[in-house]
């Protein structure tokens, strides 16, 4: 008789900073409505059956069988069936962490487990078995599961996790808010603020509008009109000028913006001042 033994050494290891948050199973029918969402979470999808088109930053790829498609937290993206192939997919959402890849700082990855479709099914399978049936200790279950899911994915496809903790979101709207603050002349956008803080779009907008109490764009108004006001009170600059000056493109569009703030017109402020 033989006999091989395997010693495990003792890893001292803690759990990887997630949190799963449901695990659902979908298909395609009549009552399917395909319209744009987001989630605050991370998301993954795997294709069980058929084929269709997932679309995201005006973006469409198209997905099959045995597909997994990780979203990353605060994309909007929504998936459309093929009528004659109709999808089928599991889908888990897990929070605390976005996925990254060393080459890549794609927000959405794709990826096939058509060889390893049986692993990676009897996983999401028995998510589901033990989400539905909510036997005794089913929470501790339902976590060890996904953890070995998500540690074969990154042993696998040479994927990251990436925490998503509060100090990070922190620093990461100082600097955009910083960044605002010293090019609030310049011709700014979400995309150009996104890409200078290497950020998702989305998830920057949602994240700085939770810290801060204002999107990303109201706080630059409020900065360009604190610096108006400064003009118009200290200088006889002509009001074209100081909307030039502090980033408008058009004096309309700085008069817009000056009154839905304070109630008056540039004009009208500058009169009120300099009365004072």
């Amino acid at each position: 008789m033989s006999n091989e033994v395997y010693e495990v050494p003792i890893v001292n290891q803690e759990h990887l900073p997630i949190k799963l948050l449901y695990i659902t199973k979908a298909k395609y029918d009549i009552d399917w409505h395909s319209t744009n969402h987001a989630h605050h979470f991370t998301e993954i999808l795997y294709i069980t059956r058929g084929k269709g088109t997932f679309i995201f930053s005006h973006e469409q790829v198209p997905v099959k069988e045995q597909d997994l498609i990780i979203i990353n937290p605060h994309v909007e993206h929504t998936e459309k069936s093929c009528n004659t192939h109709p999808l089928e997919y599991i889908a888990v959402g897990i929070e605390g962490f976005a996925f990254t890849t060393p080459d890549s700082s794609e927000q959405v990855t794709f990826h096939n487990y058509i060889e390893e479709k049986n692993i990676y099914l009897s996983y999401l399978e028995q998510l589901l078995e033990e989400a539905e049936s909510q036997k005794n200790d089913y929470e501790l279950i339902l976590r060890n599961i996904i953890e070995i899911l998500l540690l074969k994915m990154l042993r696998k496809k040479n994927l990251n996790l990436e925490k998503i903790s509060s100090q990070k979101i922190s620093k990461d709207i100082a600097f955009t808010k910083n960044f605002i603050k010293q090019h609030f002349r310049e011709k700014i956008n979400l995309d150009i603020l996104a890409k200078a803080s290497h950020m998702n779009k989305y998830y920057l907008s949602h994240s700085f509008k939770k810290l801060v109490g204002l999107s990303p764009i109201e706080y630059l108004i409020d900065i360009r009109i604190r610096e108006s006001k400064i003009l118009l009170e200290t200088t006889n600059y002509p009001i074209s000028d100081i909307s030039n000056i502090i980033g408008f493109s058009s004096q309309s569009l700085f008069s817009q913006a000056f009154k839905r703030e304070t109630n008056m017109t540039p004009s009208q402020y500058r009169k009120n001042r300099s009365s004072k």
